[in-house]
């Protein structure tokens, strides 16, 4: 009996069900950076710091999120629990000091050494996200889309977890926000970080994934659902301390019941080995690669439909083609090459995949879609304001559970695509796109409660981006060196909201805020000379859908080239997924 249960622990702690539900906890504590607008208050007033110099800090926040080539590069060097160790102790370092300045319990630091604290500290939130998107992805190479969606996911809704325990914690000191910042994460990522790995032997889909998956998605959408509730109850009606320490509790049991999965897998499930368990990834494509050509000829003679034939006809095909080049080359008609890099599908490093088309168009349509819905999400309280909103926190929390749903549901129906019908996932990120394009254009209008549906269209569409992409990139780039890219894609979010909100959103708000000031005080001078001095030193402030109408409609139309660049990329990729997921579907079919 006890030597049964050791069994049953021992496939219990090596189940990959196991390592996701671990990175799905871990993912819920790297929404750190989203805490940024509720301690930046506190930082500012410890440190008598004005508007601007608190930009700077957010800034540095923006770019230690979003800068993981080192995140990258260390997870492949290091095994995945030592990268999480150094995000721990980033993290951990960076708001910990950040935490002894704003309490007077060390020296007050320049303005860019805080920044360098708070880009250290929220750059350990980059090796949280590739740890976890990179065993998970081994680990369930069938099921990248789900896999991804969902702690994707869980990473959009940490902020709101976060926020929740410490509103339950109801500290009177508001910088203890800061010092649970630094510590909690940091508990929670080495007290998992040994689970959070690659598992041998069985990566395949089984039986039960489905049903799994299922389970998963289920307590998603309750996790959503009621988190979203708690928050419109806390921000509604005044909520007494008992009652909010009831709501936390139940939060965490929807955190914990996940791990009903592996325990029932484990310990409940008897043990099955299906002949296609045993049969890995690598040892597929060895096979099938065996009888592979890597002379660039056989790529530029073979016809298009040879891609499209079954395996054994296509390697025969291949075959008769290599055997004539090769009869050709002996005779001196031809100079045979080998084939320069990997074909897509195979693993590429990250210098191999700069130099591909397809990875510029994944880059650049995700720097215009994703870029555009962060610039609402930056934007939001003012694009509020302007339509006449007092209380903007709703379309806060909306916009963070429809980005939520996005990511969940982003994976779940790319999966769909790509499993039941072997075409291209990037065509759910060009459905996405052409769903926020309407959603820019309903913010723009300015018509009655088109903030809701456009908040809801935006988040959608902007949650799905980072489900779809990096299984798109995983795919056809592999998983090799899925780190570095990854976090190189990242890269796009940051430059896009750079321009389009740094530069576009907030030129053109200026630039209305001005002329309707302008004729604000034109209209005083001409009834009294008194009342042009009043409201000098009030800032510029714009009223009405035309303080962001250009700047949606700009966003609208970068969105539907976003669709096209996809659409360009699906074009490209068909073959690719019809060799990853054709065989499969057959089988299924079959």
């Amino acid at each position: 009996m006890m030597g049964r249960f050791q069994e049953r622990f021992r496939s219990f702690i090596n189940n990959r069900w196991l390592v996701f539900v671990a990175a799905m906890w871990i993912q819920s504590c790297a929404g750190i950076g989203y805490l940024f607008g509720s301690i930046s208050p506190v930082i500012k007033s410890s440190l008598n710091y004005n508007q601007k110099q608190l930009a700077r800090l957010g800034v540095a926040k923006d770019l230690g999120d979003s800068v993981g080539f080192l995140a990258g590069s260390l997870s492949e060097v290091l095994p995945l629990w030592g990268a999480l160790l150094v995000g721990a102790l980033q993290n951990f370092i960076g708001y910990g000091w950040v935490w002894l300045i704003v309490t007077g319990r060390a020296p007050v630091l320049p303005l860019w050494a805080m920044c360098i604290l708070i880009f250290v500290g929220n750059n350990g939130e980059t090796y949280f996200n590739t740890a976890a998107l990179v065993s998970c992805v081994q680990n369930f190479p069938k099921s990248r889309g789900p896999v991804v969606g969902i702690l994707k996911g869980y990473a959009g809704l940490g902020g709101a977890i976060l926020t929740q325990i410490y509103t339950m914690i109801h500290s009177p000191d508001h910088a203890s926000l800061i010092f649970m910042v630094a510590v909690g994460p940091a508990m929670v990522v080495i007290a998992l970080m040994l689970i959070i790995r690659p598992v041998g032997g069985h990566r395949q889909i089984r039986p039960s994934d489905g049903t799994s998956f299922t389970f998963i998605y289920s307590v998603c959408l309750v996790l959503a659902a009621y988190l979203m509730g708690v928050m419109l109850v806390e921000d509604l009606v005044d909520v007494s301390q008992p009652v909010t320490i009831i709501f936390t509790v139940i939060l965490f049991v929807l955190l914990i019941i996940p791990i009903a999965i592996p325990v029932y897998l484990s310990f409940h499930l008897e043990p099955t080995v299906p002949l296609e368990e045993v049969l890995l990834p690598k040892a597929e494509k060895s096979e099938e690669d065996a009888h592979e050509v890597i002379f660039s000829e056989v790529e530029d003679e073979k016809p298009n439909d040879v891609d499209l034939l079954p395996a054994s006809e296509r390697h025969k095909r291949i075959a008769q083609l290599q055997s004539k080049l090769c009869q050709a080359a002996a005779e001196g008609a031809v100079r045979i090459k080998r084939r320069r890099g990997p074909r897509r599908g195979e693993d590429f490093t990250l210098t191999q995949a700069l130099i591909k088309a397809d990875f510029w168009l994944i880059f650049v349509s995700l720097l215009l879609g994703s870029g555009s819905g962060l610039t609402v999400i930056d934007n939001l309280g003012q694009m509020s304001q302007s339509l006449g909103y007092d209380n903007t926190h709703i379309f806060v929390s909306l916009i963070s559970v429809w980005n939520f749903l996005g990511r969940v549901g982003g994976g779940y129906f790319s999966e769909i695509i790509v499993r039941d019908y072997a075409y291209p996932r990037p065509v759910a990120m060009a459905i996405a796109q052409l769903v926020m394009a309407v959603g820019h254009v309903f913010i723009g209008m300015g018509w009655p409660n088109a903030m809701y549906i456009g908040t809801l269209l935006i988040g959608l569409g902007y949650g799905s981006h980072w489900a779809i992409v990096p299984a798109t990139a995983s795919e056809l780039f592999g998983l090799k060196k899925f780190g570095a890219l990854y976090n190189f894609l990242t890269l796009a979010n940051p430059a896009g909201s750079l321009v389009f909100s740094g530069l576009i959103a907030s030129s053109i708000y200026d630039r209305e805020a001005e002329k309707q000031h302008q004729h604000h005080h034109n209209l005083q001078n001409s009834g009294s000379i008194f009342s042009g001095m009043l409201g000098v030193d009030e800032p510029l402030k714009c009223e009405g859908y035309i303080c962001f109408f250009l700047t949606s409609m700009i966003m609208s139309v970068l969105c539907v080239i976003a669709f096209v660049l996809s659409m360009i990329l699906v074009r490209r990729t068909k073959i690719v997924y019809s060799n990853l997921y054709g065989k499969s579907r057959a089988s299924h079919v079959g």
